[in-house]
């Protein structure tokens, strides 16, 4: 019987995470008119990083680079996304998305339940090699995006070059230099063809 009782809560953990497909980001996929989902963002940041893993400044455990990727948008279940540029508010939407993973994560049995929470706030916490290379990647996909539409959401929302550079650039730096070096000197070409937003 605790075999079935432990695969029921495996299955109702995956099926509450189906409510991320439900969350609106702020770029909207290449070629759709749609704004993308959180989990549709969290899939692709994972596929970025895998991609990119020989770029680490030292060696990594790019597993744990790729499953802190995949759990580190769930709190967003409960409390919704929010733009990376907004300046105000963190201290509170990060509580509230740490109450959003404890009650989610608290579906699991145990190990797995500890395991994700561990993940989670390693991703918080940004002190590793790997959460710092995590954070890279998510900083990149909406720059990218944003590259490849013509700066969409930056136009959208008001967000300046400024902001982008100072918001995106230090954790991007720190946690993979080449794709920054990549990403800044694109950001500088699409700055003098006026893709950003009038703050």
């Amino acid at each position: 019987m605790t075999g079935t009782s432990t695969m029921q809560q495996i299955v109702d953990f995956i099926l509450e995470l189906d409510k991320l497909k439900g969350v609106t980001r702020k770029n909207k996929p290449l070629g759709l008119d749609r704004y993308e989902n959180s989990a549709e963002h969290s899939w692709q940041i994972a596929l970025l990083a895998f991609s990119l893993e020989k770029y680490a400044m030292t060696a990594i455990d790019i597993n744990r680079v790729i499953a802190m990727l995949l759990v580190h948008d769930i709190g967003e279940i409960d409390t919704g996304d929010t733009i990376v540029f907004a300046e105000d508010g963190w201290e509170e939407r990060k509580k509230a998305e740490l109450a959003a993973v404890t009650r989610i994560f608290g579906i699991l049995p145990e190990p797995r339940r500890t395991d994700f929470m561990e993940l989670w706030l390693e991703f918080e916490h940004a002190e590793t090699p790997e959460a710092r290379f995590a954070h890279a990647a998510d900083r990149a996909i909406p720059a990218l995006l944003n590259l490849a539409n013509q700066g969409q959401s930056w136009r959208e929302n008001g967000i300046s070059h400024e902001r982008v550079v100072n918001r995106i650039g230090p954790p991007i730096k720190s946690g993979c230099p080449a794709l920054w070096e990549y990403l800044e000197a694109r950001i500088e070409e699409v700055r003098q063809k006026g893709w950003f937003g009038a703050e």
